[in-house]
């Protein structure tokens, strides 16, 4: 496998007032392409701090952050904004569609910055949709779509400019058990089918244990990174008692 993600010596610190508050403190971590990792830890320990430079949104106080061999630790705003467009999908706990849109219409906003034309741009949006299995689906609102829905919206919305990676953070915290396992089966047969890099922050062990790697932070810095025996979403399903509702109908 080929190296996507390098962090070195990665230290973010935040200043509220004259109070410095450290986030992460000399980070080491290297993500080889292909890889589906975990990044745990407590509330505090710097996950979404890392999720947020790794995702071109933040940038470190000091260290550095290759991705594909690129240094972009210091890009301008543009450069970044490019970068995150072409090369980098977030999934995020709370959907973040645009409740006025249809989801066909969410799906396509990633290609308005491309001048991708308007034919294409609804082609790749369909193609994206029926992807995560949404055929039929295409023209309703946030509001008439369930939690799973959405969350295969946003899935479909992060895949269209086919990037080389996945960032989902809590993609399943606002979802029931058995919804969350057949997100979690999307992310799994994206990471082995299509060789997609997907990094995901949980605090819940039964949704890492999808990921082939656990990486845990604490205050700033890795304490433990493991690979990890990942099992199957699709089984999980499987092996699940039925629930009363499904008993009843």
């Amino acid at each position: 496998m080929n190296e996507l993600i390098r962090v070195e010596h990665l230290v973010k610190t935040y200043f509220l007032g004259e109070v410095q508050v450290p986030a992460l403190k000399g980070l080491d971590l290297t993500v080889q392409a292909g890889e589906f990792v975990a990044i745990m830890g407590a509330s505090g320990s710097g996950k979404s701090t890392f999720m947020n430079i790794i995702g071109c949104l933040d940038r470190p106080t000091q260290g550095r952050y290759f991705l594909e061999g690129r240094d972009v630790s210091d890009l301008s705003r543009d450069e970044l904004a490019r970068i995150r467009n072409k090369k980098i999908g977030f999934v995020f706990q709370t959907f973040n569609l645009l409740a006025r849109t249809s989801a066909l219409e969410n799906v396509e906003v990633p290609l308005f910055y491309n001048d991708t034309s308007t034919r294409e741009r609804r082609q790749k949006a369909m193609q994206a949709l029926f992807g995560v299995g949404l055929k039929g689906w295409e023209h309703h609102l946030p509001s008439q779509l369930s939690g799973g829905q959405q969350q295969r919206v946003a899935i479909a919305r992060a895949l269209i400019n086919r990037p080389s990676l996945i960032l989902a953070d809590e993609p399943t915290g606002n979802l029931d058990s058995r919804t969350s396992l057949e997100i979690m089966d999307i992310f799994q047969k994206l990471n082995q089918q299509s060789g997609i890099t997907i990094i995901l922050v949980t605090h819940e062990p039964d949704i890492s244990g999808y990921a082939s790697r656990h990486v845990v932070f604490r205050d700033g810095k890795v304490i433990q990174d493991i690979p990890f025996q990942s099992r199957s979403a699709a089984q999980d399903l499987a092996l699940r008692p039925p629930t009363v509702e499904e008993t009843s109908s």
